[in-house]
């Protein structure tokens, strides 16, 4: 995670970013920690920071930095000009953790777990509006796994966490209409349990969660319809105010980057 010291709505890159609509710092800090703290305090789990930096008001979504597998990081390459300069940041922090730091052609755009989740032994990639389709053919070979493209299709959701969400090797919240016909059907064969959501629900960007074990980490006000689907499924759902972040097109997930 990255404190949001130097978060600002500085540009437009997605549509739920507006200049005119600007953060409040001291909310966003107090909402980050309230994040950080139910995590390391209540969920106990071990969280290291990245130092923030002036200039990159992007940075505390570090979900998309890029992707960690094993001892191995697959450092991103951004779309937009404007997050580039996030890229030599986090892979000089990987490497001094000890990571292997590996880099993909700049031909190819991959924005890291915003794009590219696990489910089991599955790796989805989202593309169109960030990362590239092809990409999941060099994830494939470094990773030596089956990385599944999704196609996706409706510009508020456009990152692959927005609208998918693993929560274990079987289990996966998803908002069907954010994918093209062939990207449900991809859902639908390789994911045992997928758990739909409404658009309301997904606007609230519920699929955009942190999973610890059994607890579920999400911006609040959620329907009670899938608040008692997740307990049944023996789900603890936590909820908390991340409205500061969701001014910039992200919540709960776009704030961590797994590490493990």
């Amino acid at each position: 995670m990255c404190r949001p010291t130097h978060y600002t709505i500085a540009y437009e890159i997605n549509p739920w970013m507006s200049r005119r609509r600007q953060v409040a710092p001291r909310r966003a800090m107090a909402q980050w920690q309230a994040l950080h703290g139910l995590l390391t305090e209540r969920l106990k789990v071990a969280v290291a920071l990245l130092p923030p930096v002036n200039g990159l008001p992007d940075l505390p979504f570090t979900a998309n930095a890029g992707l960690v597998a094993g001892r191995t990081f697959i450092r991103s390459n951004f779309r937009h000009p404007e997050r580039q300069g996030e890229e030599p940041v986090t892979e000089r922090y990987f490497k001094r953790l000890g990571l292997r730091v590996v880099t993909l052609p700049r031909s190819f755009n991959f924005e890291g777990e915003g794009d590219a989740l696990w489910c089991g032994e599955n790796l989805f990639l989202g593309f169109r509006f960030r990362s590239d389709a092809t990409t999941h053919e060099h994830l494939a070979r470094i990773l030596h796994c089956r990385a599944l493209p999704l196609e996706l299709i409706d510009k508020r959701f456009y990152h692959l966490d927005t609208c998918f969400c693993p929560l274990n090797a079987e289990t996966a919240l998803w908002f069907p209409h954010a994918f093209d016909r062939y990207g449900r059907r991809v859902i639908e064969r390789y994911v045992r349990e997928p758990i739909a959501v409404s658009e309301a629900d997904a606007l609230k960007f519920c699929c955009n969660v942190i999973v610890a074990s059994r607890s579920i980490v999400l911006h609040r006000g959620i329907s009670t319809r899938l608040t008692k689907t997740l307990a049944k499924r023996g789900f603890d759902v936590h909820e908390l105010d991340l409205s500061e972040f969701l001014k910039a097109g992200g919540s709960a997930k776009c704030l961590a980057l797994r590490l493990t």
